[in-house]
């Protein structure tokens, strides 16, 4: 028999009637006795209704004070976590309700002779929490080097299968000042650490020019992330553990309340500092309102799909277009990839049974310039065996590494440097894991961040398990 839930509209410490607009059903004001002649209240915008769909509560940031019936001002001291540089403070400088907006604002000053970074961050824990539910948040990230935006979710109780990771994190946007025109989709869980994140770039502006809606439909048993209606990704396939025991039972860690969280980093280990260009004028992450809706109910009933292997090809190979025989799409996620971060400039197309891969700049990062093969199988106790020939117009280096983007970015082959001529030359490496199987591992080729834009060529790729 199926296990149902049914999800009341309850939230933890608020009243939903207290959360939506002051209007009836029909949604016309509703009668009241006071003098017409009096000061009226600020007016509310209507929370839309989601067919399907019940609302459970919203924040619209009509006004001008922030509701405290659901958000908290989060206090940190600086490096609290990631390395960032700012201090979340309670104060009306870093957090407040301007024009229909939350901003939270980051501001820099000077401490003892440095620059010192105040921030802004709001949390609704213990106030609204709430398991299951698709969250919508409308917002206008700020632009600038070390300023790192989100609005993510973490369980209202940590330690119920254990600190972060194994408690789960639900993140629904995250952008990088330095890189306006993409956001990040991701969540976090098990022991060792692991990921699974999507990205979404704009084709003509920057989420810092406009607003943007992003979204998550989270049920038992799937998330599925959105940025403007368009599905970024979708997972089913988590877990979570204690260091050497066994998986607790699925879909944890996410069959808890969570509850929402935004703020405004300024520094840390993933955009890095800011420098003399960041305009902390402008510093603001703008949030219009924040949309929590419910389905009647929920399936819990819900079991773990099993892992789904890549086959090799008759040869034993598991690269697919291995002999660059098809002349194929490097912009879309089917075999080979060609992407650009951070800066990264470039082209890439087959030709001539190879490929070849230029950049006019090579970013600041070593994967800003990037070529890969996904979906790659990584079994534990398996050894594998990686062959290339390569060549550069120039004499230069590549970066080249077997990843793991779904199990904490951790490196099944490291990132190791190979000189290229500009003669053909053969390469080989080997490696054997000792972690968990792994069905998303991805050979990567990466040409960014060592000073070098001469043109690559690559040809006659193989990945073969070489166990047995």
């Amino acid at each position: 028999m199926n296990t149902r839930k049914i999800l009341t509209s309850v939230v933890s410490g608020i009243t939903i009637l207290s959360l939506l607009t002051s209007c009836t059903a029909t949604g016309e004001p509703s009668e009241s006795s006071e003098d017409t002649t009096a000061p009226t209240e600020v007016v509310k915008t209507p929370t839309p209704e989601l067919e399907g769909y019940n609302l459970l509560w919203s924040d619209e940031f009509d006004g001008d004070t922030l509701n405290l019936d659901i958000w908290t001002r989060e206090v940190r001291e600086p490096g609290w976590t990631n390395n960032e540089l700012q201090e979340y403070r309670d104060s009306e400088e870093n957090v407040f309700v301007r024009d229909g907006n939350l901003v939270l604002k980051a501001i820099k000053t000077e401490e003892n002779g440095r620059p010192y970074y105040t921030s802004g961050k709001v949390n609704s824990q213990n106030k609204a929490d709430f398991m299951y539910g698709k969250v919508v948040i409308r917002a206008k990230v700020p632009e600038g080097q070390g300023l790192w935006p989100a609005a993510w979710m973490m369980p209202k109780d940590e330690s119920y299968y254990g600190q972060w990771p194994k408690c789960g994190e639900i993140d629904i946007m995250e952008n990088l000042g330095q890189d306006p025109g993409t956001s990040y989709s991701t969540i976090h869980y098990g022991e060792p650490h692991a990921e699974q994140q999507g990205t979404f770039t704009l084709d003509n502006g920057t989420f810092a020019s406009d607003f943007h809606i992003y979204s998550v439909e989270w049920e038992p048993g799937e998330m599925r992330f959105y940025t403007d209606d368009q599905l970024v990704l979708t997972v089913n396939d988590w877990f979570t553990a204690v260091e050497g025991e066994d998986d607790k039972p699925y879909p944890a860690p996410f069959n808890q309340p969570f509850f929402v969280q935004m703020n405004l980093a300024v520094g840390g280990d993933w955009p890095g500092n800011p420098n003399a260009s960041t305009d902390f004028d402008n510093a603001e992450f703008l949030i219009d309102y924040v949309r929590v809706y419910q389905l009647p109910e929920y399936d819990t009933n819900v079991e773990k799909p099993p892992m789904v292997f890549k086959e090799p090809l008759e040869d034993g190979n598991y690269i697919y277009n291995g002999d660059f025989a098809v002349a194929e799409d490097l912009d879309d996620d089917t075999d080979w990839q060609f992407l650009l971060f951070l800066e990264g400039e470039g082209e890439a197309h087959i030709e001539d049974n190879m490929a070849v891969i230029s950049s006019t700049n090579d970013g600041t990062e070593e994967y800003s310039v990037q070529f890969l093969q996904a979906d790659m199988p990584v079994l534990k106790d398996h050894t594998y065996r990686v062959t290339y020939e390569a060549r550069a117009d120039e004499a230069r280096d590549i970066v080249v590494a077997v990843t793991a983007p779904n199990n904490g970015w951790s490196r099944y082959y490291p990132d190791t440097p190979v000189d290229v001529t500009t003669d053909w030359q053969t390469f080989t490496f080997e490696f054997t894991s000792d972690k968990k199987d792994d069905n998303y591992a991805r050979l990567e080729y990466n040409l960014g961040n060592h000073g070098y834009t001469s043109t690559v060529y690559l040809r006659n790729i193989r990945y073969e398990d070489i166990t047995d």
